[in-house]
C-alpha cells in the first residue's frame, strides 16, 4: 500500500544504492511512497531535513515558482513561474544533498493589475510572481502581464521579464513587447517569452498571452486575446499514486505545470490559458480566471478598467529519491 503522511511525519532512505548500502533519511513536506521511491511535496514553506546522507546521495527535484498576475485593460496574460526539474536522474544528474536542513520557499502568485483607487488610468501591469527555492535551485517568478491604454500618454505597457515573460498589453494602434522568459538565464531554460497584442482594423484591442514553460505566449490573432504558452509535463511516476492531485492534464502524458495566462480582449473573447494552470483572459463573452494554485500558472489578462486582470497561481516544490 502506498504511504502518504503529513509534513515532517516520516523518515526516508536515499537514492541509487543497493545491496545493503545506506540510504538518505529525511523528513519534511507531504510524503508519498511508491515502490522503492519516496517523494516529499511542499505546497508552502517548510524544511527538507536530511538526517543521514551517504557521500554519493542525490535527489531529484521539481521546483516551480509563482505565476504572475495578468494586466489591466486589453492586457497581456501573466507569465508562468519558472519551471526547473532534473527527472529522471541520472539523465540530467542528481542534486547532491548532505545531512542538514534545507529551507523550502514556495513562491506565491502575483496580484492582478487593478487601479489602486477609483479614478482614471494609468492602467496597471500585473505583479510578477515570487521565486521558489530549494538548495542551489531557484526558479524565478513569472513576469507580470502588460496593461493596455496607459492613461494620458495612451502608451501600452509591455510585459515584464521573468521565469516566463508576461504578455504585452495593447493600446490603440500601439503594442508593447512581450516580457522575456528565462530571466535570469539558466540551462535548461526555465520559461519562455510573452506574446504581443493586436488591434486589427474595425476590431477591438486584445493583449498577448503570457509565456509558459513549454512554449512562448501567442500573439493576439485579432479575433481574441493571445493564448497562454503551454506548460511543461513531468511524468506521473514522479508523484506516485497521488499524481492527479498535482498539476493539470495536458496534450501529452504526465502532469503539466507553469502554463501562461491568456491575454484579455475588449469586446472580443479573451485568450485561453496554457495547460499547466494558466488562467483564461477576460473578454466578451466569458470572464477571465486566475492561475491555478500550486501550478505556477499565470493569471489571465483583464478586458477593461472595470474588471482588471487576474492573479497568478502559487508554485510547488517536490523532492524524490530511492529510499530502499
Amino acid at each position: 500500500m502506498p504511504l502518504q503522511s503529513t509534513r515532517g511525519a516520516a523518515s526516508a532512505r536515499g537514492f541509487g544504492f543497493g545491496g545493503g548500502a545506506s540510504f538518505i533519511e529525511a523528513t519534511g513536506g507531504t510524503i508519498v511512497d511508491c515502490g522503492n521511491f519516496r517523494t516529499h511535496i511542499f505546497t508552502g514553506p517548510g524544511t527538507f531535513t536530511v538526517s543521514k546522507a551517504p557521500a554519493t546521495g542525490t535527489v531529484e527535484y521539481l521546483v516551480v515558482a509563482g505565476g504572475a498576475g495578468g494586466g489591466m485593460d486589453r492586457a497581456g496574460g501573466g507569465g508562468a513561474g519558472g519551471y526547473r526539474q532534473n527527472y529522471p536522474s541520472p539523465t540530467t544528474a542528481g542534486l547532491p544533498v548532505t545531512a542538514q536542513g534545507y529551507p523550502i520557499t514556495v513562491g506565491s502568485g502575483g496580484a492582478s493589475g487593478t487601479l489602486p483607487s477609483p479614478g482614471p488610468a494609468p492602467q496597471v501591469r500585473g505583479k510578477s510572481g515570487n521565486n521558489s527555492i530549494f538548495s542551489t535551485i531557484t526558479s524565478a517568478g513569472g513576469g507580470g502581464g502588460g496593461s493596455g491604454n496607459g492613461g494620458t500618454d495612451c502608451a501600452p505597457r509591455p510585459g515584464v521579464a521573468g521565469g516566463s515573460g508576461g504578455g504585452a498589453g495593447q493600446g490603440g494602434s500601439i503594442t508593447g513587447p512581450g516580457g522575456a522568459g528565462n530571466t535570469p538565464p539558466v540551462s535548461p531554460p526555465q520559461g519562455n517569452t510573452g506574446g504581443v497584442g493586436s488591434q486589427p482594423i474595425g476590431q477591438n484591442n486584445s493583449g498577448g498571452g503570457g509565456g509558459g514553460a513549454g512554449a512562448t505566449g501567442s500573439n493576439a490573432p485579432g479575433s481574441a486575446g493571445g493564448a497562454g504558452g503551454i506548460g511543461s509535463p513531468i511524468a506521473t511516476t514522479f508523484f506516485g499514486p497521488t499524481a492527479p492531485t498535482y498539476g493539470t492534464p495536458g496534450p501529452a502524458p504526465g502532469r503539466f505545470f507553469a502554463g501562461g495566462g491568456g491575454g484579455g480582449g475588449c469586446g472580443i473573447p479573451g485568450g485561453t490559458g496554457g495547460a499547466g494552470g494558466g488562467g483564461n483572459g477576460g473578454g466578451s463573452p466569458g470572464p477571465g480566471t486566475a492561475g491555478t494554485i500550486n501550478t505556477g500558472g499565470g493569471g489571465g489578462g483583464g478586458t477593461d478598467t472595470l474588471t482588471g486582470g487576474f492573479a497568478g497561481g502559487s508554485g510547488i516544490i517536490a523532492i524524490r529519491y530511492q529510499f530502499k
